[in-house]
């Protein structure tokens, strides 16, 4: 397990700190300011085409050349650094973003984060899976399949889901979230054959909803939470990584039938705010497809001899 790195920061600490330099109130100017200075921590002089002086004290681009690469002033550049982001226009941001060489997500987490009335500042619902849409997890035969709602939060699934990934229904609703799993349980994190690439993607993801539902304690607890008790969560949240993993393949280690290679979707679902369907399939004339096959049959034997 690679070692645990203490994040830096400039800024005073929380008044409840789980973690050196970590904020678990979730501050928004905190949040901007952070991100900000890890997007210019991973880029040199040579990668921006500006002449290299040297060995550097810190790693990255200094303030004056990020601003210089922006076509902002010194000081515009360093308010918003320091978290003013409200002051400024969509153009400067999107000069920022720019000359950070931010990707698509990054540039939208930095809108979020700066200029929140930009996107509504959507109020944070409750979370109900509609009974049509559990129907369709149960019609999905023969694919591992389940719904993610905010925080990462399990709210339906159907049973080859539990055959592939644990029998969530024995835990206790609580324990229905994916990042908890993924970073406090030892039996869910060994199903994970790439566990760190599996890690990763749940920090990305709970790093978009802090962006976009700042004000959600819930989630600030949650976060909490996880950096209290993983030295792995907290090491992985100190880079300030945004990304949103679409599709991929997911590789597994089952109790039953061994490594699994499955490909996943994960499409959001119309009119159901922050509610994703993540379906898991196998390719044709694999290993794998075949794995499933049994599985598949083991869940439906299971389920016969249980009704």
């Amino acid at each position: 397990m690679p070692p645990d790195v203490t994040p830096t920061s400039a800024h005073p600490p929380s008044r409840h700190p789980v973690g050196e330099g970590f904020e678990p109130e979730l501050d928004r100017r905190a949040e901007l300011r952070e991100f900000l200075r890890s997007r210019r921590a991973r880029l040199g002089p040579e990668d921006v085409g500006l002449p290299s002086s040297g060995r550097r004290r810190v790693p990255g681009l200094r303030r004056e050349e990020l601003a210089q690469l922006a076509g902002v002033s010194f000081a515009y550049y360093t308010r918003l650094e320091q978290g003013h982001g409200d002051t400024m226009s969509a153009e400067v941001l999107d000069s920022v973003a720019r000359a950070l060489r931010l990707s698509g997500y990054e540039h939208a987490h930095l809108f979020r984060l700066a200029r929140p009335e930009l996107h509504g500042n959507r109020q944070a619902l409750p979370q109900r899976l509609r009974p049509g849409v559990q129907q369709l997890l149960d019609a999905l035969d023969g694919v591992p399949a389940y719904i993610c709602g905010r925080r990462l939060d399990i709210l339906g699934w159907n049973r080859l889901a539990t055959t592939v990934f644990g029998d969530w229904s024995r835990l206790p609703p609580r324990e229905h979230n994916l990042s908890r799993l993924v970073f406090l349980s030892p039996a869910a994190r060994d199903r994970f054959a790439d566990l760190e690439a599996k890690m990763l993607d749940i920090v990305s993801i709970l790093r978009v909803d802090a962006g976009t539902h700042p004000e959600d304690t819930e989630l600030a607890a949650l976060i909490g939470e996880l950096a209290e008790k993983s030295n792995d969560f907290r090491r992985l949240w100190a880079r300030h990584h945004v990304r949103c993993r679409g599709h991929g393949v997911q590789r597994l280690r089952h109790p039953v039938v061994g490594e699994l290679a499955l490909s996943f979707e994960a499409m959001g679902l119309p009119g159901d705010a922050d509610q994703t369907l993540v379906v898991h399939h196998a390719e044709p004339g694999s290993t794998s497809r075949k794995a499933l096959w049994l599985l598949t049959g083991l869940t439906a034997s299971l389920s016969g001899s249980a009704s």
